[in-house]
């Protein structure tokens, strides 16, 4: 079997193992990851050296600071993927709601039904705890995964994936995880032919990586979208907070797409606030860009260009804007953004309902983080993306946004007749 007609076996296999999968009850598919979590955690020194590998192979391309950080395992991380495990299967399995039903005039029972999408495709890049967290909310669910991560992850994704199938062998069927571990791009394209066994596709990684994606793939594609995340701070704001919130929203983890790239002041306060705002951030060696507007305020601060305004940056470099009204403020994230997440810190219970109603984003925060747009923040265990677009679903992705419905009906023998 040459590597092409694997990688259609693969996802052949992950089909019909869906097809039992999906019909699972509650509890065995609770066991299974209450199985997974066991193995991961009772291995954890092994993946942790497997995992040292990935991360010496790319020092040693001198690949950047943020994408060693998404690569990297360690001790808390993989305790977080295990609770990640473990909190999903206590969450309430969604296969089998009953969304709504009704009986029609010719006495027809309607039920609409929630039920498995099938088989979910994801390509993703360096990060192997997506490897766990989807694979989890995806079997919870009812669905079977094939999962293409990186290639420079590819020791942590083996080792997770063997485990994990391992683990569910005496419950659920292990062809229900599939792992493609040839890091052939050609290989990639293929997968996005399997439109006959591959029920939809997720891309995860940079906004170049997934209009690759959409712009080749026969198969359904959710999109994740890159994270050009704003926080604007109106002219009342506390500003003591804002910072905080700042803080944290940039230096946490720069290189996820929840962090904040785009720091938008209001023209009232900007002499005031920004100066502090910049000295606070240069003690976490921030870069810090901005406009013609706040250069005159702070000399040191860099010149941003236009391309500047879209970029999603993976570092410690943050731009900033003076606008001169919320409605400014909007119009720039709405032009600019990815439509991620994005955030006001403001007293003004009107202008904070007008920037989450106007906002065009997935995710929309008063006085908050935007760091906390994330499957396990919101209480869904984890997350399979966060989606940016609107159709299947928007946000993070958790157990319901990874199903689909079908009508039911019951019926005793009616026929239609006009």
């Amino acid at each position: 079997m040459n590597a092409e007609e694997e990688v259609v076996e693969k996802a052949r296999k992950a089909k019909e193992a869906s097809l039992r999968l999906g019909i699972t009850p509650t509890p065995v598919k609770n066991a299974a990851l209450e199985k997974m979590a066991e193995n991961i955690e009772k291995h954890s020194d092994e993946i942790i050296q497997e995992n040292k590998k990935d991360v010496e192979t790319a020092k040693s391309k001198n690949v950047s600071f943020s994408l060693i950080d998404r690569l990297l395992l360690n001790e808390k991380r993989i305790k977080d993927m295990v609770e990640g495990l473990r909190q999903v299967a206590s969450l309430p399995d969604p296969v089998g709601e009953i969304v709504e039903g009704w009986r029609t005039r010719h006495g027809l029972e309607i039920r609409k039904v929630r039920v498995p999408l099938g088989v979910i495709g994801v390509i993703y890049e360096a990060r192997p705890n997506v490897t766990v967290d989807i694979t989890g909310l995806a079997l919870k669910a009812g669905n079977a995964v094939v999962l293409r991560g990186g290639s420079e992850a590819l020791n942590s994704n083996r080792v997770l994936v063997n485990l994990m199938r391992e683990a569910v062998k005496n419950l659920i069927d292990p062809e229900a995880i599939q792992l493609i571990e040839n890091p052939s791009r050609e290989l990639v394209e293929v997968l996005f032919k399997q439109d006959r066994y591959i029920d939809v596709l997720i891309p995860r990684g940079s906004a170049q990586f997934i209009k690759f994606v959409r712009e080749n793939s026969l198969i359904p594609v959710i999109e994740t979208g890159a994270g050009n995340c704003h926080i604007f701070v109106n002219h009342d704001a506390d500003l003591e907070l804002a910072t905080k919130i700042i803080v944290n929203a940039k230096v946490q983890r720069p290189a996820i797409c929840n962090a904040v790239r785009k720091v938008l002041i209001h023209s009232k306060i900007a002499e005031e606030y920004l100066p502090q705002l910049v000295d606070v951030l240069k003690g976490y060696k921030v870069v810090i860009k901005g406009c013609e507007k706040s250069r005159k305020i702070v000399s040191s601060i860099i010149e941003a260009t236009e391309e500047d305004w879209y970029e999603e940056y993976m570092d410690l470099t943050l731009a900033v804007k003076i606008v001169g009204s919320v409605e400014e403020a909007i119009s720039h994230i709405n032009n600019y953004g990815s439509k991620h997440s994005d955030a006001i810190i403001t007293s003004n219970l009107q202008d904070a309902e007008l920037f989450t109603r106007l906002v065009d984003s997935s995710t929309v925060y008063v006085n908050a983080s935007t760091r906390f747009t994330d499957g396990g923040q919101f209480g869904f265990g984890a997350e399979v993306g966060i989606s940016t677009q609107k159709l299947h679903a928007r946000g993070p992705m958790g157990l319901k946004e990874i199903t689909t419905t079908k009508y039911i009906v019951y019926g005793a023998g009616q026929v239609r007749e006009v």
